[in-house]
């Protein structure tokens, strides 16, 4: 028997109506208004994944529209088969936003602007929750994006960086640190979704909803608006994009747009990183390029104009 179809017994669900949906960090199945998620081996320790389950139930508790964990029939968030980490969730309506810097929605600035309510939204719940003891996920905090061993790797030593390219993101890794010290004591910071990209936002009319907490944690809360932005930096509507949005979230606080700009700039650096480990894996090429090509420009660019 498959490890998914193991696994749905453990929820008492009929294994038979297991059907897969998406294959990405994790596997994703679908029963019923249920996701049966099987979790990338190595990726998350079990006290990461309850932290995230937690949270998740609280954003829920608070009025947010979130996957909710669903607990198995021995009464545990978390199981393992075969040892591939496994949980449910509650299934949210609607379809996904776009894919990239495809947003398929009726109204793109309407739609932005609730996105940005619904992060402020998200902010504000999470500053009212006390976490949990043993509570534990990834911090992206200066030393998380810019330290000696960043959350999602060293994006300055990837294997097809050049010598000029590679003195490009040591250059701008060091430049943004410091501009980063400068900007921290102001800056709003906690629990963020991190990963706010078009997948991961079912929608339903132009009302947003977040999914996939894989790599939320603890981090600076203009990231979370930065994660979304960043993909849509050459289309045309983008300076309308980016202002419904810091609209909506206006709510919350104000973001400055040189806040904005550096925080694009760092979300773009954690891709590389990120994709050093995924090389081998089908689109891994591919994916590798597209990151290279989106964060050497921002670097240039912002060694180049920023004071």
């Amino acid at each position: 028997m498959t490890v998914e179809r193991a696994a749905a017994q453990l929820w008492g669900f009929d294994p038979e109506d297991v059907t897969l949906v998406a294959q990405r960090e994790n596997t994703v199945f679908r029963i019923g208004d249920h996701a049966l998620r099987l979790h990338r081996p190595g990726y998350r320790t079990d006290a990461q994944l309850l932290s995230e389950l937690q949270w998740m139930e609280a954003l829920a508790i608070g009025g947010l529209s979130v996957p909710r964990p669903i607990p198995s029939r021995a009464g545990a968030l978390i199981e393992t088969v075969e040892g591939v980490q496994v949980d449910v969730l509650s299934w949210l309506p609607g379809a996904p936003a776009g894919s990239g810097p495809d947003l398929r929605v009726p109204d793109r600035t309407a739609f932005c602007h609730a996105l940005g309510r619904l992060l402020a939204d998200l902010h504000r719940v999470s500053d009212s929750w006390t976490p949990p003891a043993g509570f534990t996920r990834p911090r992206w905090d200066r030393a998380g994006l810019l330290g000696e061993a960043p959350v999602w790797g060293r994006f300055w030593d990837h294997p097809d960086l050049d010598d000029v390219d590679r003195a490009v993101f040591a250059n701008v890794r060091a430049k943004a640190d410091a501009h980063l010290a400068l900007l921290e004591p102001d800056l709003d910071f906690g629990l963020i979704h991190a990963d706010a990209l078009c997948e991961n936002i079912m929608v339903t009319g132009n009302q947003p909803a977040l999914i996939d907490f894989d790599d939320s944690g603890w981090g600076f809360r203009t990231f979370d608006l930065a994660t979304f932005l960043m993909r849509f930096l050459a289309v045309p509507d983008y300076a309308d994009l980016r202002d419904a949005m810091l609209d909506g979230y206006t709510i919350r606080r104000v973001v400055q747009p040189g806040e904005l700009d550096l925080f694009i700039l760092l979300r773009s650096l954690t891709y590389p990183g990120w994709i050093m480990t995924r090389m081998h894996e089908p689109g891994g090429a591919e994916r590798s390029a597209r990151a290279l090509n989106t964060a050497l420009p921002l670097a240039r660019h912002y060694l180049e104009e920023t004071p």
